[in-house]
């Protein structure tokens, strides 16, 4: 959460995005996002490459003809379902070694047992995170409450502009000062992780 404004403020601009005409170009759009978050959450760049990569051939090979604008929820579908089965092969991979341990060589010498390095994150990561998630949340219980509602609806809910304007029962040019407002305050509040 180093940038967590920062990363806001980049999801507004996303969210302008005019929807490709062909699914090359949908593929060339999402290819760099898609391989961040598919780093960040397997922590190892060839993974992620894969992963990456196997989600883009599944979408063209089974929805190359469904409307443009499901290309999004169904790629991002399809990459989330790839890191999750990626994350269970390791886990299953690490306990089976651990069972199996390393074994004996020919003398009756124990081999050394094989153990997959710790990915997780270490105390201070831990730590930090907590610490941001802490700021962050004040932060956002510091808005007043259409900005709140605004913010939560669009940031973390994921809902469009217009979905908004529905739900907080007012207009869209409302929703977008709301969440303009809310972002500005949530950046010069969380400035320091920056």
């Amino acid at each position: 959460m180093s940038s967590v404004a920062g990363t806001l403020g980049a999801q507004l601009f996303e969210d302008a995005r005019e929807t490709p005409a062909t699914l090359d170009a949908f593929l060339a759009q999402v290819e760099r996002r898609a391989f961040r978050m598919a780093e960040l959450q397997l922590r190892q760049r060839e993974d992620a490459m894969d992963a990456v990569q196997d989600a883009m051939l599944r979408l063209v090979k089974h929805y190359r003809e469904r409307p443009a604008t499901e290309w999004a929820p169904l790629f991002w579908g399809i990459l989330r379902r790839r890191i999750v089965d990626l994350q269970r092969r390791r886990k299953v991979r690490s306990i089976v070694v651990g069972w199996l341990g390393g074994g004996r060589d020919d003398d009756g010498d124990e081999l050394p047992t094989w153990e997959p390095a710790d990915q997780g994150p270490g105390p201070l990561d831990r730590l930090h995170d907590a610490q941001s998630y802490a700021d962050m949340a004040a932060a956002v219980r510091q808005l007043p409450q259409r900005q709140r509602e605004a913010f939560m609806l669009r940031m973390l809910e994921g809902l469009d502009v217009a979905e908004t304007a529905q739900a907080m029962g007012c207009s869209e040019g409302s929703v977008k000062t709301h969440l303009s407002r809310a972002m500005h305050h949530l950046r010069d509040q969380l400035e320091d992780w920056r």
